[in-house]
């Protein structure tokens, strides 16, 4: 009975003594939960009241950004205001390479949107250490239109399109040489692209803005500085002609097979290059083409240029007053030597005057005349008609050809020059040389920009009247560039034929083919030069091969222009 009531007791302690541990447990729990949310209570008021301008400031510099604003790239338009370039809204794909998650159904799906292997887009998705890559810039509305849906579809974070500009050439290949191109980055790298770019690319701008932890813009904070648009850039070209004088060139490069072919359209009366075309071209809208193709070659190739030279030798001969239209030059037998060098026509042509030298194109008859000559007095008129000097046209690339101080040739460079051998010059300084013969003895600087008009005499007016009328026989019957005559139209011009030149001397059966020439020849308006490297069908003179461009351009121009005919008669 005794142990049952002690331990009945002991029964009762126990539960009185757990009783209270249990009391202090649930007394301490709640003091621990009060405490917690006093102090949660405590740390809310202080960061939304009296820290919330510092946690803001904090929010917005983790996520502020400054951003560039692109600047428009000005056009660059024609003589009569037709864009030639201007730069088309595009998309830039970005993207945080650390936090874009793609499985493989969606790097298979991405890759074939922008065209390109799942190993490709893994490579440039491989950049771990950066936050913010661009992955593909300046894409088509097509591309874009799909990787917008592709976003939204598959609601991908991390990843987004930026606005930007592309430059676009309407016209293609026709102004590739002149134009040039601009790299992915909208900077000019080629042509008034490049020559121009400080006046074209304007100024970019910046603003802050705030973006999301996906790198998407959400806010404008403040624009810094505002983007400064290009200025628009107006050339002489005319796309009309320069569009014709393409078609031309390019039809005669596929009739005759041509290496090359150049071709330049001066306006005498403001000093203008009105056309400038070059074959082969390339088209400055796809990828970057080769450096061959991108050769302005108008400007850059130099060439001997052959029988074209003989009206600047007989300018010289009539400037020097020991010569007259009518002069009588000895060309018997047909060939003479100097030394064991060989100077010949192709045709024995007897005794002539200086109208029949430069329309049977007599290489004794014009070696004769330069060597009766003064070498200083040649060489300071080629050196007047800008013979060896660059034309400073405003072209990237120009050459000063090769014309070798007097005082360094020999009895036969003196002689060989007079029928373009032993010089050289790009189509651009041909065109120039005998736009000095079609303004009356003037010279002024041609360029692709609008200028004022300055002129100053280099020959006299009589010796360019006479010079002219001289060549009026070469496009006449009897001639060697019938092909060049023009219905309504006097035309005054000198073909050429002159061989290549190698390292290892001049080689067979390897041509330039040459004309320059002016209309209308009684008051010349434009001047016109054609250079055809290398024809290969058969056909490789200058009056079969480049008179013919020379011809279908030339009666394009005096038509546009409406230039009155002159064919109603003969006047010095």
């Amino acid at each position: 009975m005794n142990k049952r009531r002690e331990k009945k007791a002991q029964q009762l302690e126990k539960a009185a003594h757990l009783q209270i541990h249990y009391r202090s447990r649930r007394l301490l729990m709640l003091v621990l939960f009060m405490a917690s949310a006093t102090a949660l209570i405590s740390m809310s008021l202080k960061h939304q009241i009296f820290e919330k301008t510092f946690l803001q400031h904090e929010g917005e510099r983790r996520f502020l950004r400054t951003v560039k604003i692109p600047a428009h790239r000005g056009r660059i338009l024609d003589r009569n205001n037709q864009v030639l370039a201007a730069s088309t809204p595009v998309s830039t794909i970005w993207v945080n390479p650390k936090k874009l998650s793609l499985d493989y159904k969606q790097r298979r799906e991405f890759a074939q949107i922008m065209g390109w292997t799942t190993s490709r887009l893994a490579q440039k998705l491989r950049k771990k250490k950066k936050s913010f890559v661009y992955l593909a810039k300046r894409l088509n509305p097509q591309i874009v239109q799909k990787v917008r849906a592709f976003i939204k579809t598959e609601k991908l974070q991390y990843i987004g399109l930026e606005a930007g500009y592309r430059r676009y050439y309407p016209d293609g290949e026709v102004f590739a040489h002149i134009l040039g191109f601009t790299n992915i980055d909208d900077q000019g790298i080629e042509g008034i692209e490049k020559t121009k770019d400080k006046q074209l690319s304007g100024t970019a701008g910046k603003k802050r803005v705030i973006k999301n932890g996906r790198g998407q813009v959400i806010k404008d904070i403040e624009i810094l500085y505002p983007a400064v648009q290009g200025q628009d850039l107006k050339l002489t070209l005319d796309r009309r002609l320069q569009y014709l004088a393409y078609q031309e060139l390019k039809r005669m490069m596929q009739k005759h097979r041509a290496q090359s072919a150049s071709a330049v359209l001066l306006d005498i009366k403001t000093g203008e290059i009105i056309a400038l075309v070059n074959q082969p071209s390339y088209n400055p809208n796809g990828p970057k083409p080769r450096a061959d193709l991108r050769r302005n070659r108008a400007v850059t190739d130099t060439f001997e240029p052959g029988s074209t030279f003989k009206p600047l030798t007989i300018a010289a001969a009539l400037e020097s007053g020991a010569y007259r239209s009518y002069s009588q030059i000895n060309t018997n037998p047909g060939y003479f030597y100097i030394g064991k060098y060989k100077i010949e026509d192709h045709n024995r042509l007897g005794v002539i005057n200086l109208t029949t030298l430069i329309q049977k194109s007599s290489n004794v008859g014009a070696a004769r005349v330069a060597l009766s000559l003064s070498d200083k007095l040649l060489w300071q008129t080629f050196k007047k008609f800008g013979i060896g000097e660059a034309p400073k046209s405003g072209l990237l690339g120009e050459t000063k050809g090769v014309l070798r101080d007097y005082q360094r040739w020999a009895k036969i460079d003196q002689a060989t020059i007079s029928f373009g051998y032993g010089v050289s010059v790009s189509t651009l300084q041909l065109a120039k040389a005998y736009a000095v013969l079609a303004d009356n003895g003037f010279t002024k600087k041609y360029s692709i920009y609008p200028q004022d008009k300055q002129s100053f005499p280099i020959l006299k007016e009589s010796t360019a009247k006479a010079v002219r009328l001289m060549m009026e026989s070469v496009v006449e019957k009897g001639g060697t560039a019938t092909q060049a005559a023009l219905e309504g139209y006097r035309v005054a011009g000198k073909t050429g034929t002159s061989k290549i030149k190698t390292n290892g001397g001049y080689k067979a059966k390897r041509y330039y083919a040459i004309f320059s020439g002016m209309a209308p020849a009684s008051n010349p308006r434009f001047v016109m030069t054609v250079v055809v490297r290398e024809p290969s069908a058969g056909k490789y003179y200058g009056g079969q091969v480049a008179a013919p461009v020379f011809a279908k351009v030339m009666a394009g121009a005096l038509r546009l222009y409406n230039v009155k005919p002159d064919k109603m008669g003969r006047t010095q």
